[in-house]
């Protein structure tokens, strides 16, 4: 081998004349399909990181729906071998103001890996909520976790969002603009925040009621 790559090495080049037509229209078949090997390879590279790149586009437009608002942060601590570990809290309520409205809770050693935590598990319980023409809950509804009690009812076009605490948050991330909400029991933000939940999850459509009910909906009115 070494022989022969001297060979080559210290041969004579032949002259451009001297190199048949032939050959030459293979040599520059050759040098085609390579260069559009090469093309073709670079169009599926940038076509690749063009899908990847509207997708990531898609994601970043699915997360911008999405509303997070912190209600509540605190540091606690728990008992383990040798002391005490102390850790952070934190309460994340996660809304589109279009009827899809969750509550999560995260823990963590720092504030923001608690609250990334707390937007992931919101995400995960997320509850749909049935709303009216004038952006409001269709019946009255009741809510209760622990030793928390919600109470929900509609209210008239213009009326605003008539509530405190935690409870006005995870009404308005629903997107109801006219409703009226009354704490009765515990103040404890996580306890009201998830009544409220359970109050919304609970509230059905007419038009629903009469299906489950078998009946039509003329004789829910009546």
């Amino acid at each position: 081998m070494t022989e022969t790559n001297d060979q080559i090495q210290t041969g004579a080049v032949p002259a451009a004349s001297d190199v048949p037509a032939a050959a030459e229209g293979q040599q520059e078949q050759r040098r085609g399909s390579g260069g559009g090997g090469r093309g073709d390879a670079k169009g599926d590279r940038r076509g690749g990181g063009g899908g990847r790149g509207r997708d990531n586009r898609r994601g970043q437009e699915r997360d911008s729906e999405w509303q997070e608002r912190v209600v509540q942060i605190r540091r606690v601590s728990k008992t383990v071998k040798g002391g005490k570990k102390m850790s952070f809290r934190a309460i994340v309520v996660v809304g589109n103001e279009r009827g899809q409205v969750g509550v999560g809770v995260g823990k963590a050693g720092d504030v923001i890996g608690a609250v990334r935590k707390g937007v992931a598990d919101g995400k995960k319980h997320l509850v749909k909520v049935p709303l009216t023409r004038t952006s409001s809950i269709p019946t009255l509804s009741n809510g209760r976790d622990g030793a928390a009690s919600v109470l929900i009812r509609p209210a008239a076009p213009g009326t605003g969002v008539i509530a405190g605490g935690s409870i006005r948050t995870v009404l308005e991330l629903a997107g109801i603009k006219n409703v009226l909400a009354k704490r009765l029991g515990s103040k404890t933000p996580l306890n009201n925040a998830r009544a409220a939940m359970q109050a919304l999850e609970g509230l059905r459509t007419h038009k629903e009621t009469a299906k489950e009910r078998g009946i039509s909906l003329e004789q829910i009115y009546s």
